[in-house]
C-alpha cells in the first residue's frame, strides 16, 4: 500500500505541490488524473524519494522512503517520465542489468526476464540493442526493467504516453495482470480513456492540489456528468473557482 499525507513542494516563487494526500491500496489501479503542469510528476517523485517534500509524509507498505530508502526500493517499482535505457545494451541485458543491480540470483533474473518479455510480447526484438527502438519498445523495455525484482508496488508516470494503440493495449493488458496478482498500482495520466479503462480509484489533481476522489461511476454522480471528461472539466473549473476565492477544495 501507497500513502501520502499533506505532501507538499514550491519551486522558486511556484507551489507546484499544495498538500497532497492520496492512498493506494493493494490489489487496486489507483490514478493520480490531471492536465499537464498539474503537479502529477512532482507528487509522484516525492512519493518514490526522488524528491524530498517540503512537508508532508510519506509510506510505502509502512516504511518511509525518504529515511529507509534502501528497504523501500525492495518493494517499489518505478517507471518515471523518463525512459532512458542503455542504447548498447539489447533489450534483455537492460532487464538483466537492473535485476542484478536489485541482487536478484541469476536464476530469478532469468526466470523473470523470460516472464515479462513473453507478457509483454518483446520477443522480436529481446535481442537487439535497443538504439532505435519505437517509442512503444522502449516503454516495454523500461517496464520490464522496473519490474524485474517483481515488487509489491508500482508507480508508472504517464505509462503509455506516445504509445500506439496495439502497445496502449499491451501495457494496459500487463497492468491488469499485476493488479490481479494483488499488486498495489499508481500511475498518472492526462488521458480520460487510458484512465476510464482500466483504473479502480481516480485521484484528480489541479494547480498542484487534489480536487476530488473516487470511482468513475463516483466522480460522475458527484459532478452530474455523463463521462469522465466531462467530469473533470466540470471538477477543474469549480477548483479554479474556489482558487480564485482562497477557499480550498
Amino acid at each position: 500500500m501507497i500513502q501520502a499525507q499533506q505532501l507538499s513542494k514550491t519551486f522558486g516563487h511556484v507551489q507546484a505541490v499544495n498538500s497532497v494526500s492520496l492512498q493506494a491500496p493493494d490489489g487496486r489501479i489507483t490514478a493520480l488524473l490531471g492536465a499537464n503542469g498539474a503537479g502529477k510528476t512532482t507528487s509522484l517523485r516525492m512519493i518514490y524519494g526522488l524528491i524530498r517534500p517540503e512537508s508532508g509524509q510519506v509510506r510505502i507498505d509502512g516504511v518511509d522512503p525518504h529515511h529507509d530508502r534502501e528497504q523501500s526500493l525492495h518493494t517499489l517499482g518505478v517507471l518515471p517520465d523518463a525512459r532512458g535505457l542503455y542504447k548498447n545494451l539489447t533489450a534483455r541485458e537492460n532487464i538483466e542489468y537492473f535485476g542484478r543491480l536489485h541482487g536478484m540470483a541469476e536464476s530469478d533474473v532469468q526466470r523473470r526476464c523470460d516472464l515479462l518479455i513473453e507478457q509483454l510480447g518483446m520477443q522480436s526484438f529481446a535481442h537487439r540493442r535497443t538504439e532505435g527502438f519505437s517509442q512503444g519498445q522502449r516503454v516495454k523495455v523500461a517496464l520490464a526493467r522496473t519490474l524485474v525484482h517483481d515488487p509489491q508496488n508500482i508507480i508508472l508516470d504517464e505509462p503509455t504516453n506516445g504509445l500506439d494503440v496495439m502497445a496502449t493495449r499491451s501495457v494496459r493488458d500487463f497492468l491488469r495482470q499485476e493488479k490481479a496478482r494483488g499488486k498495489c498500482i499508481l500511475f498518472s495520466s492526462h488521458v480520460m480513456q487510458e484512465v476510464s479503462a482500466i483504473c479502480d480509484h481516480i485521484v484528480v489533481i489541479h494547480n498542484g492540489r487534489i480536487c476530488a476522489t473516487g470511482s468513475e461511476s463516483e466522480l460522475l454522480a458527484q459532478t452530474g456528468q455523463k463521462n469522465l471528461e466531462d467530469a473533470f472539466v466540470h471538477l477543474i473549473s469549480h477548483n479554479g473557482d474556489n482558487n480564485a476565492r482562497g477557499n480550498n477544495p
